[in-house]
């Protein structure tokens, strides 16, 4: 690793700021850190700081930094072939699919390889659309599907508000969210769950030319929401009963992070179409699948496939994925996961004892948030929607940079953090991330209102 200079750090964060878009924020004040290394869970800037990457980035590098499995496996790929139209076979393809088959939800049998999670949404957007003849997408508030016209538009929370109406696609219509701490109905804890899903029932029932419910097994970015066991058979149970698609985003709650290959295993439930991303190459480079039943997959034999793009099955991205699912079989990491995810929540937690801050812990795997409030009583967030969509300061951006003082980075969002680590991490390097938030959050407590 080379330490930068002064005036190459100054250079590089200058032509940054100055020539590319900061994403999902206002643009002064932007004053991006410069990265020059990163190896297993941390991360190096350029004057020479390691940062324990406490988020996966953004819960994306599930097997950390320098993998040298996935990078010779790219390296190699390049050296045969870089890249072959999608109308081409090629032995990545084929060897990513045998893959595949081998861990994805039984029944799953057909893949459209895209480069990003939205693009996966996007495909079982249309997919759905064309295979039903119907045209309605159910989704939820508490959601993000991605950024592109379809996959914002069935995403519930702020980044889709501000490309409205313009951006908005037709069809897609939002539900309560199933959220055990914040309901959205006044029942009993353990009527949640049947509350949620029976107004989707009702939406089904009412609306018409319902093709699909979206949803992200566990909730991700909006707050590392886990549903009761009975939820999502429940949308099972009622998908079928309607004759609409059972569409499972898991972009982000795939590939081991919750303890299971992917997060509806928790609950042996088999969705219709299922999307994924980031953990498919642990972000060494960009992949998305959507992967439907062999049911929709003999509809398209004779009906057409209206769907492709430049980029889909590109074989480098394909020899990744292949590298991937064999270090986490090499490594038993999904069972590590589950292991490790519940030192995690322990240590997680403790820090609901210690700080009165602390409104909620909560989460599955290595997959967790910590939620702040002003008064736990009322669950008053110290910062809403409404805040960031007018550039407001965050107390939490305050806590995470107190954590990146002190070489622990982690990801906030609204109102929580989201702490979803590689899934290499060591138990140490858990209570290091740990004890980095328990002082940071000390000045936060005194801000709360009892």
């Amino acid at each position: 690793m080379t330490v930068e200079k002064p005036e190459q750090v100054d250079h590089v964060v200058q032509t940054t700021v100055n020539h590319t878009y900061g994403t999902w924020r206002y643009q002064w004040g932007w004053n991006p850190l410069h990265i020059v290394d990163a190896e297993g869970c941390y991360f190096t800037d350029s004057k020479g700081k390691r940062y324990l990457d406490f988020s996966s980035q953004l819960m994306c590098s599930t097997l950390g930094h320098k993998n040298k499995a996935v990078i010779d496996a790219i390296c190699d790929q390049a050296t045969k072939l870089a890249y072959i139209a999608p109308s081409f076979a090629c032995d990545a393809r084929a060897e990513l699919s045998d893959l595949l088959l081998e861990v994805l939800p039984k029944g799953l049998e057909k893949f459209f390889f895209g480069t990003s999670g939205t693009e996966a949404n996007e495909a079982a957007i249309k997919i759905a659309r064309l295979y039903t003849g119907k045209y309605k997408i159910i989704s939820r508030y508490r959601s993000y599907h991605g950024s592109t016209a379809g996959s914002i538009a069935a995403t519930g929370d702020l980044r889709r508000l501000p490309i409205e109406p313009s951006g908005k696609v037709d069809g897609v219509i939002f539900a309560p969210d199933m959220d055990l701490y914040r309901s959205p109905f006044g029942v009993e804890f353990e009527e949640r769950a049947k509350a949620s899903a029976q107004y989707i029932d009702y939406m089904i029932k009412n609306e018409g030319n319902v093709a699909a419910i979206l949803v992200e097994p566990v909730v991700g970015t909006n707050g590392i929401l886990v549903p009761p066991k009975e939820y999502l058979p429940m949308l099972r149970e009622i998908a079928d009963r309607r004759g609409v698609l059972l569409l499972a985003d898991e972009v982000m709650s795939g590939w081991g992070r919750t303890g299971e290959w992917f997060a509806v295993n928790h609950w042996k439930v088999i969705p219709d179409i299922l999307t994924t991303a980031k953990g498919i190459t642990a972000a060494y480079i960009p992949l998305g699948l959507t992967a439907t039943t062999k049911e929709i997959a003999d509809y398209f034999e004779d009906h057409y496939f209206a769907h492709g793009h430049t980029y889909e099955a590109h074989p480098l991205t394909l020899a990744a994925g292949v590298a991937v699912i064999k270090e986490y079989k090499r490594l038993d990491l999904i069972n590590e996961a589950k292991r490790k995810g519940e030192y995690l929540g322990k240590r997680l937690r403790e820090l609901n004892d210690k700080h009165e801050c602390v409104g909620d812990v909560r989460g599955i795997g290595l997959f967790w948030a910590v939620e702040l409030v002003k008064n736990r009583a009322t669950k008053e967030p110290f910062f809403e929607a409404s805040d960031k969509l007018a550039g407001k300061a965050s107390p939490l951006d305050k806590v995470a940079s107190e954590m990146m003082t002190n070489g622990v980075f982690v990801q906030t969002w609204l109102s929580h953090f989201i702490l979803a680590p590689p899934l290499i991490v060591t138990e140490r390097e858990i209570d290091e991330g740990v004890e980095a938030l328990d002082k940071a959050l000390k000045n936060t407590d005194t801000l709360v209102v009892n």
